[in-house]
């Protein structure tokens, strides 16, 4: 099962939408203010699309789909969160519309001061 998991972040690392590859820009490398981000990250039984162990913080992005799904995604956010995970969660337009706030919005879960 776990192999199954990990086969499945690769296709979604290989297939990321514009959105996941605009903000990985920002968080691959560490360069998000020392921050390490992992994209695609198993966890448990789901896959989250960025992940900064640190800072045991989720951050995920949301296409239009995510509408229908919203309970499965409540449901989801109820699991990280009963493990110590905090998770904020940013639409696909959000990101490409207003990179700006979004960057700063990790920034303040992340608790790192303005620069």
């Amino acid at each position: 099962m776990a192999s199954e998991r990990r086969e499945f972040a690769s296709v979604l690392r290989k297939q990321q939408t514009r959105a996941e590859d605009i903000l990985w820009i920002c968080l691959r490398g560490s360069r998000f203010h020392g921050a390490k981000f992992r994209r695609q990250v198993p966890f448990d039984r789901l896959v989250d699309d960025f992940y900064c162990h640190a800072a045991k913080l989720v951050v995920e992005l949301d296409g239009k789909q995510h509408e229908w799904f919203a309970d499965y995604d409540a449901e989801r956010t109820k699991v990280l969160e009963s493990r110590g995970v905090s998770v904020i969660r940013f639409t696909n337009a959000e990101v490409e519309g207003d990179l700006d706030s979004v960057v700063a919005r990790i920034r303040e879960a992340l608790q790192l001061p303005f620069v």
